[in-house]
């Protein structure tokens, strides 16, 4: 017998988020249900019972994913039996597309509804997977515009409700507006990623070139934390790299804008520091065997979301072997000790917030959810 309950799969800490405020728009639409599933602390907080905790499963790369395998299968055991043992009326999967384009298989197999929510980059790597979702997902719900007419030209019911960071990063002034007089010292955010494998690719290179930097110029830098990662992890770093940084953790937006620098971690982050109009240089590295397959998928110019949603190269972007120390600093000085030049790029920043679509992606998203939940017969 069908149980009021609904299944969400989050697998990572921005699907966590997004996956958190969809819940909380949801109950006022549909009340009185039980939430299952896979997520980490924001779906915990929304109410949702958490079969396992996504940080446990959580990584970047074929080779990383590898490490966790056994335990993703048991997670992947323990959310089929809940879900036929529950029979819920639909599954939420937000993004994480290793895990949930499988699961979304499993769970057609078994007649339970499917809506993803955040779809898969099928656009930029692996466009066979189109056909896995046509076949596998009732209900795509899509950040971008130019998702929408992707996926509907492929035959997949898509649903354009625009981006929910629009919602959640405030329009601060970026710090160049603050003041104008350039301030010192100069401030420079770490956002090193919100998995330990992605931490450690690209932190310690973060830290090396903080270390060059303080021997050319006044810099004064600081690691904004993500909520899913620990921060013993993060100290274990810089101990190892001899240096003594504040963590942030409240406040992280109003600290990136305060920054004249971020170096990011490729992701959902590079959108939150752009939505803020902080200058960045976008990092990204996996482990070679992860890369080589990488390369051979991404049909895109560019790997970061800033860059691909403005459509050219406003922000660098540093790649694989490229991500080191030493080119890490120099590209940091280059932008630190050129002012005019961080205040053009902040500039080319600010044509991202229209194109992210208007607020209440959530609810435009709780909204579709719910109308498949009423047309399963509920009230």
């Amino acid at each position: 017998m069908t149980d009021r309950s609904l299944l969400l799969v989050a697998g990572e800490a921005s699907g966590d988020l997004h996956a958190a405020r969809l819940l909380a728009e949801l109950r006022p639409l549909v009340p009185e249900f039980r939430a299952f599933g896979l997520g980490g602390e924001e779906l915990a907080a929304a109410g949702q019972e958490q079969l396992a905790e996504s940080r446990e499963v959580a990584v970047v790369g074929v080779r990383e994913a590898l490490r966790v395998l056994r335990r993703a299968r048991e997670i992947f055991q323990a959310i089929l039996r809940e879900a036929e043992r529950s029979r819920p009326a639909a599954a939420v999967l937000v993004d994480f597309a290793e895990f949930n384009l499988r699961l979304a298989g499993a769970l057609h197999r078994r007649g339970i509804p499917v809506i993803y929510y955040i779809s898969p980059q099928v656009w930029a790597w692996r466009r066979g997977r189109v056909r896995k979702i046509r076949r596998t997902v009732d209900e795509l719900l899509v950040l971008f515009a130019f998702e929408e007419s992707f996926f509907r030209a492929h035959g997949v019911t898509a649903h354009h409700v625009g981006h929910p960071l629009i919602d959640e990063v405030p329009p601060l002034l970026p710090r160049h507006e603050r003041s104008s007089s350039p301030a010192k010292p100069l401030r420079l955010a770490l956002l090193p990623g919100s998995r330990r494998s992605e931490i450690d690719h690209l932190l310690p290179a973060m830290l090396g070139a903080v270390r060059l930097l303080h021997d050319r110029l006044p810099v004064e830098a600081r690691i904004v934390q993500a909520p899913s990662v620990e921060g013993s992890w993060l100290a274990s770093h810089l101990e190892r790299a001899g240096l003594d940084l504040p963590f942030v953790t409240a406040n992280r937006f109003e600290e990136i804008a305060a920054s004249d620098l971020a170096f990011c971690a490729s992701g959902t982050a590079t959108l939150e520091v752009g939505l803020l109009r902080t200058p960045m240089i976008v990092v990204y590295r996996l482990a070679p065997s992860s890369m080589f397959l990488a390369r051979l998928l991404v049909k895109l110019p560019n790997f970061s979301l800033v860059n691909l949603v403005l459509g050219r190269e406003v922000v660098p972007e540093l790649l694989q072997g490229q991500v080191r120390a030493e080119s890490l600093a120099a590209a940091a000085a280059g932008l630190l000790t050129d002012r005019e030049r961080r205040v053009r790029m902040s500039a080319d920043l600010a044509g991202l917030r229209p194109r992210l679509g208007a607020p209440g992606a959530a609810r435009r998203a709780a909204e579709r959810v719910a109308a498949r939940l009423r047309a399963a017969g509920w009230s």
